[in-house]
């Protein structure tokens, strides 16, 4: 049986969830595979606190350059964007493929590291990059290879999931539910990875990379988070039928490609909307195969885990067999036409005006509506209000963003309006 030595750089929470799996299910492995996975190294600064998994102590070390020459397949685990991506970049350089759960690095220097991958003829996996145990990467880049990918929609920080489900459910203020996400260990203590946006849009750029050919990287990822959302949107979108999600949206138009992370009102009778708490759901759709939910726990130790696990085998599978990027970590060639900017999509818009309840106001925000080429779908004045602030929402059909920017910085300089307009896509999907 070929024996594969493997070697975690970082025994953090991930790294030692591995080291657990590994010596658990080794055997499990093995006779699934026909590979054995040795644990031979673990690199971290720290090798003296108990991670709640027992290693032998002679197989950790301080030395991750020791490590990689050591090692038949080297685990980064280390995470940030320079020193996790000199050890990648080493362990390439001497033709050692690498695992990684490192979803910021590779939505941010990926052109670079499959660059190196290619000409060392080693491979980089990545499965646990993007929504943990869900196998979303192998499935773009093995189960739909037959199909031209139109639409991605993914649902993919357990974070906002649970603020927003709690949010709804419980009627309770995003701030309580922040700290209470914090305390649960579901939201870091400096959130703002999470909660604005950018974590969710790390994956995007990956899947919408190996869904169209070419490494977009995050420049042209349109990025919104989740702080701004109220009780009364998430009260609003519900009685007129959606719930709202921080969503990654990825999508050819006429052959050009989307890739935007922001919070959408998503219709309440899809599987997308009962996506609820700290799981994740991406739903894929191939021109041959139709609509694919995937559906799981898309962060945590055991989750990631499993899927940096997953891609040890084909690692190994791939060095028993001498196939060597067997599956190209990405494929290259572009399926597209151009990308297209935020100010020229054109979505369906919830808009929401704290007003004054007074004659004229309706006509007036209609008329610069009209003038914006907006067409209205839906136009609600919420009675019980002091007459002083009152909320108008408007739902439209299918508008420019650049129009829409525009209409509403008319509408919010009219004397009647109180506040910044809330302003959400709509997904009917």
């Amino acid at each position: 049986m070929k024996e594969v030595k493997i070697g975690i750089i970082g025994f953090g929470t991930v790294g030692s969830g591995v080291a657990a799996c590994l010596l658990k299910n080794g055997d499990v492995i093995a006779k699934r595979s026909g590979i054995k996975l040795i644990l031979a190294k673990i690199a971290d600064l720290d090798i003296e606190s108990d991670r709640g998994v027992d290693v032998p102590k002679e197989i950790l070390t301080t030395d991750a350059h020791q490590l990689i020459k050591e090692v038949d397949v080297v685990v980064e685990l280390i995470g940030g964007t320079t020193i996790a991506k000199d050890l990648i970049l080493e362990a390439l350089e001497q033709g050692k493929p690498v695992v990684t759960a490192n979803k910021a690095l590779l939505a941010e220097k990926g052109e670079e590291l499959f660059a190196a991958a290619e000409k060392s003829k080693a491979d980089i996996y990545y499965e646990a990059s993007v929504a943990g145990g869900i196998p979303i990467i192998k499935a773009l880049r093995e189960g739909l290879v037959g199909n031209r990918i139109n639409k991605i929609y993914g649902i993919m920080n357990g974070t906002c999931n649970y603020i927003l489900t709690r949010m709804e459910r419980e009627n309770v203020d995003f701030e309580p539910v922040l700290d209470d996400a914090q305390k649960l260990g579901y939201a870091e203590a400096e959130p703002s990875l999470d909660i604005d946006g950018y974590d969710t849009a790390h994956k995007a750029a990956i899947l919408a990379s190996l869904a169209y050919g070419e490494w977009f990287g995050m420049e042209p990822v349109h990025v919104e988070g989740i702080r701004d959302i109220s009780l009364d949107d998430l009260k609003y979108a519900d009685e007129l039928g959606y719930r709202i999600k921080l969503l990654a949206i990825i999508k050819q138009v006429e052959g050009d490609v989307q890739i935007r992370v922001h919070p959408t009102l998503v219709p309440k009778n899809t599987l997308l909307a009962d996506i609820s708490g700290v799981f994740n759901g991406i739903m894929v759709n191939g021109d041959t195969v139709g609509d694919s939910l995937f559906y799981g726990r898309g962060a945590g130790r055991d989750a990631t885990a499993s899927a940096v696990v997953a891609d040890l085998v084909d690692v190994g599978l791939n060095l028993k067999f001498g196939s060597d990027r067997r599956v190209p970590a990405f494929r290259i060639g572009p399926q597209f036409k151009k990308l297209t900017p935020m100010e020229s999509i054109e979505s369906r818009y919830y808009l929401r005006f704290q007003v004054k309840d007074k004659s004229g106001v309706i006509a007036k925000v209609a008329d610069i509506l009209g003038k914006n080429q907006i067409n209205i779908s839906c136009f609600i004045q919420r009675e019980g209000q002091s007459k002083e602030n009152v909320s108008l929402l408007i739902l439209t059909h299918n508008a420019l963003e650049s129009s829409v920017n525009m209409a509403v910085k008319k509408i919010e300089e009219m004397a009647e309006v109180r506040n910044k307009a809330k302003i959400f896509r709509i997904e009917d999907m």
